[in-house]
């Protein structure tokens, strides 16, 4: 830029005055899109972090549960929504609070789990079967045995 100087101040030359505002019009638009796209992308990845943890959590009771109704005692649903309870607290970032309901059968555990915030909501479901290993592998031998004694015998 050219100053012209009277000698008491400078003053700036009208033909000289070329500045372009339109960059700053199209960013005021474009900026609040751009923020918008980013918040966006991080809820997202928040959802998908909470559930994760969710049916991880369900998950692991399940299979917990399976291996319990193995034992004498059994499974209980209070005892496993106790536990899912405990796996997820403070662990998940936005959905503070999920509930559990847990459904204990003869064959198979499952582990119902939702959670809610705003207008936001989240919901997994995940089995697992109650096996018995033991009682396979003795079959498997008796059987075994059984055509081995055949195959001596005969």
């Amino acid at each position: 830029m050219e100053y012209a100087g009277n000698g008491r101040g400078r003053e700036m030359k009208p033909e000289k005055m070329n500045l372009k505002g339109s960059m700053t019009v199209e960013m005021s638009f474009l900026m609040p899109m751009v923020l918008f796209l980013i918040m966006g992308c991080i809820l997202a990845v928040f959802y998908y972090h909470d559930k994760n943890v969710l049916a991880g959590a369900a998950y692991e009771t399940a299979v917990v549960g399976s291996n319990r109704a193995r034992e004498r005692d059994g499974a209980d649903a209070g005892e496993l929504t106790a536990l899912y309870t405990e796996r997820t607290k403070g662990k998940c970032i936005l959905f503070g609070g999920s509930s559990a309901q847990v459904s204990v059968g003869e064959k198979e555990i499952e582990v119902k789990a939702a959670a809610q915030k705003g207008i936001f909501r989240l919901s997994v479901s995940k089995k697992a079967a109650v096996t018995d290993p033991e009682k396979n592998i003795r079959d498997h031998r008796r059987v075994k045995e059984m055509i081995d004694g055949a195959t001596k015998n005969g």
